[in-house]
């Protein structure tokens, strides 16, 4: 066996707390809000998610790296997370059909990441001491010049990130025979989201998160579609204008996290900053409407405010997370609208709410 010596590396986050590990070889600092996924798989649709573009992933399953990568596994064209912090790290791989390592992965596309780190124990802590940002350090850079850089950092709450992820000019996808059209807003789109569209008889032409309604509609849509993406809705003018004018002329909407945010807001209900937001395949939700159960998939550090929602005369809660009672999902009363805070496209992850997408078509038949 041959033995490696890897360079020790720092986390460090804005209260002054460091946690210390080792270099996957990849020299450098990167900044980033810190946070968490519970998830046992998954770990490249979780890197190449746009909803996490800004923010340093802490992996709570003790290996990453060990099934490889693999080219079709991707939920956008690149990596997204700024930096990694896991347990174990695997070199080797040992999966049939992977296309490479984690590691030449990260190489290529200069991904920073600290492994050997007590991720129980940071994981604690952020659960107690919530989000804040954070860097990781693999070049010995000093404490202090850290520090000072660390304190220039925006904070999350206010940043918007969409149009750093955003697509700069249309696209389709699907077969453009298909019976229905979609328009699709691009806050930062997964993949895996077109996919499912598409397997339902949609052509989808995917616009640039600052798009205007007209150039929406000059598609001749069917039906619109809201999708998810980084950083806080507050700033996303343009979107929130445009989910107003879909719903002033009674379009088919669905929005998924981020675009479930900008339907709230385009409704005048705020959204906020949660302590630490959800980010796992394993969360629970019960569907009001049907009295069922859902195990779901989320990601997102925002939330809609629920006693608004509540308040709201146009408006009804369709879903509630069952470990601390947020909005999951809510439909207007009487708009062709609605939509979720949680991931129905998951993969690898639970297909429980998979039928969302066919109650978007259901609503663009009537």
């Amino acid at each position: 066996m041959k033995y490696t010596t890897r360079k020790s590396a720092i986390l460090l986050l804005s209260d002054g707390t460091i946690f210390h590990g080792k270099s996957i070889g990849i020299s450098g600092t990167t900044f980033g809000e810190v946070c968490f996924n519970t998830g046992m798989t998954g770990y490249q649709e979780i890197f190449t998610d746009p909803s996490y573009f800004g923010q340093i992933m802490v992996a709570t399953n003790a290996h990453i790296g060990n099934y490889g990568v693999n080219d079709k596994e991707v939920e956008s064209g690149d990596i997204k997370i700024a930096g990694l912090v896991c347990k174990n790290f695997s070199f080797n791989f040992s999966r049939e059909d992977a296309s490479g390592s984690l590691e030449d992965y990260f190489t290529k596309q200069n991904l920073i990441c600290i492994s050997d780190v007590d991720t129980r124990g940071l994981v604690s802590y952020i659960r107690d001491n919530g989000a804040m940002n954070s860097v990781i350090c693999t070049d010995g850079t000093p404490i202090e010049e850290l520090k000072a850089a660390l304190a220039k950092v925006p904070d999350m709450k206010g940043l918007e990130l969409a149009s750093k992820v955003s697509t700069k000019e249309p696209y389709f996808f699907g077969d453009e025979n298909a019976t229905y059209k979609i328009a699709a807003l691009d806050l930062g789109i997964k993949t895996n989201i077109l996919r499912n569209l598409a397997k339902r008889d949609c052509y989808i032409k995917v616009f640039p998160y600052d798009s205007k309604y007209s150039e929406l509609a000059a598609f001749n849509p069917d039906g619109f579609f809201l999708s998810n993406g980084p950083g806080d809705p507050d700033p996303l003018f343009s979107a929130i204008e445009v989910a107003k004018e879909i719903l002033a002329n009674d379009k088919p909407l669905f929005g998924i996290c981020l675009g479930h945010q900008v339907i709230a807001l385009a409704n005048g209900i705020s959204t906020y900053k949660m302590f630490n937001g959800h980010r796992g395949i394993n969360h629970p939700v019960k569907n009001i409407i049907t009295g069922k159960g859902e195990i779901t998939s989320q990601n997102h550090g925002f939330a809609v405010n629920k006693e608004e929602l509540d308040n709201n005369p146009d408006m009804e809660i369709t879903h509630l997370h069952l470990n601390d009672g947020t909005v999951a999902g809510m439909r207007m009363k009487e708009k062709n609208c609605f939509s979720v805070q949680y991931h129905p496209e998951a993969s690898p992850g639970p297909h429980d709410s998979s039928y969302l997408f066919d109650q978007f078509i259901e609503n663009i038949k009537k």
